[in-house]
Formats: C-alpha cells, sequence, structure tokens
C-alpha cells in the first residue's frame, strides 16, 4: 500500500498566526490562497495520475499516482482542499473521521479552558460535497460535538487510524496495491509519525522538542511493503509556485 499524506490548503488560521489581533476560527475556511493550493494540487495530480510502464522504482512518481481512493477529514479546510482532486480524478471520495486535527472542533476563547463544538452539519456537506461518501452517524446536529480533545487522546487515536488503514487497505495476496491518499491536519502528521516510527511525542537528542515542518497542499508518501514501511518523501511542495508556498 502506498499512502500520500496531503496537508490542507492554507486556512485564515494559518493566515492570521502571528497578529495579536486575530481571533482564531473554531472550523477556518480556506483562504483564496488555500484554493488556489488545492486547485494547483488537484491539476498536478491529474496530469499524472496515470501510471506509466516502467522499470524500476516509481519512489518519487515519475510514472505516475494511480490514486485508487481519496479520503478527508469532517473540518472545513480539509474537505475544500480535498473536493478539487476527488472531482478531477473522479476515485472514490470518503471522509476518514478520525484524521481531524488535534483537539477537534473547540472554541478558542478561552485557551485555558477549550469548549467542544458541534462542527459543521450533515446538510453543509451534503451541499458543498455532493460525492463525498459521508459517515451514517452524521446528522443535522454536527460531527464533533464532543468534549476538546486532550493530549493524552492523540497519539491513541493516530495509533489506531494506523492499524485501521493497514487492516483496511494494506497489500493482500492477488490483489492490486492500493494508493490512498489522505487529506489532513500538521498536528495529526506529527502523531501519526510518531505511530508509524514509534517516535516518542516531539522528543528529540539534546533535550530538544521535534516537529515535522509540512507546508500547506504538501504531499508526504509512506510505502507499506510487507515487514517494513518506506518513507519516500515528505513535504513535497514542487507542484506549487513559490508565491503559493505556505506554512
Amino acid at each position: 500500500m502506498e499512502l500520500y499524506f496531503i496537508r490542507h490548503g492554507q486556512s485564515v488560521n494559518n493566515a492570521g498566526w502571528g497578529d495579536p489581533n486575530y481571533r482564531e476560527n473554531p472550523d477556518p475556511p480556506l483562504t483564496e490562497i488555500g484554493r488556489q493550493q488545492a486547485r494547483f494540487l488537484a491539476d498536478f495530480l491529474a496530469r499524472n495520475q496515470p501510471l506509466q510502464e516502467h522499470t524500476g522504482w516509481n519512489s518519487h512518481n515519475r510514472h505516475g499516482f494511480g490514486l485508487t481512493r481519496l479520503y478527508t477529514s469532517l473540518m472545513e479546510r480539509a474537505a475544500h482542499t480535498a473536493a478539487p482532486t476527488a472531482q478531477t480524478l473522479g476515485i472514490p471520495f470518503a471522509v476518514w473521521k478520525e484524521i481531524h486535527e488535534t483537539g477537534g472542533i473547540f472554541s478558542r476563547e478561552d485557551k485555558a479552558n477549550p469548549t467542544g463544538l458541534p462542527g459543521k452539519p450533515r446538510a453543509y456537506f451534503e451541499q458543498h460535497f455532493p460525492t463525498l461518501s459521508l459517515p451514517a452517524d452524521l446528522d443535522g446536529s454536527g460531527w464533533w460535538n464532543r468534549p476538546f480533545e486532550t493530549d493524552g487522546e492523540r497519539q491513541p487515536r493516530a495509533d489506531q487510524f494506523l492499524a485501521d488503514l493497514l487492516t483496511r487497505h494494506g497489500d493482500r495476496e492477488g490483489q492490486p496495491v492500493e494508493r490512498v491518499a489522505i487529506v489532513s491536519h500538521g498536528g495529526f502528521f506529527m502523531h501519526l509519525m510518531c505511530a508509524i516510527l514509534k517516535l516518542p511525542w516531539r522528543q528529540a537528542a539534546l533535550d530538544l522538542r521535534s516537529w515535522f515542518l509540512l507546508n500547506n497542499c504538501s504531499i508526504s508518501r509512506f510505502d507499506f511493503i510487507q515487514d517494513e514501511v518506506i518513507i519516500s518523501y515528505l513535504n513535497r511542495t514542487d507542484h506549487l509556485p513559490d508565491h503559493l508556498i505556505t506554512g
């Protein structure tokens, strides 16, 4: 199985980072730059979707991507990033709730005591993403409707996602290789890396703290082959023009 992790496009929260007057949005939409990034991503993947005959490795997708399915989180910025790619490629497009950003949907007013919020309801996704396969339990009350996700709940969620991903899409004898793309978030990516490599959360050598930087709409690739995982590349942004590379 090949896993392609795509970070969402620039959100209004990303754009407002560092501005002391900006008030964070609990479910931020994409900026105009974010929408352009999503379009460039979709066009790039469409041009390179067909798998070409070749000898040797295709570790940098020089011979195509051949994506077989696309998942998104239910956060607005991820779904709007994924939609142009789903429309352009015409591959199965579904929600995977567990790939949401750390914390979930919550009020940012009181940083010491964040409060869980409902999130977008089913009607929102049906209106904006008619081809998106939605969970059966998503109704009019919103998809989150839970307290703020604590630090202790985050790594187990990433661990479980990885196990479920391999169960659902891992290589099977006699079956074609799955090439799965997910559109998710920077914080979740950190926990997923810890799950894949069994790393301690944010602990590096010499008492430093670690972080895997991801730009908006970057692509990272992981190959799960028999008893090993190969990290082919991280934070690939060559499909974006310089003026659309944001963090």
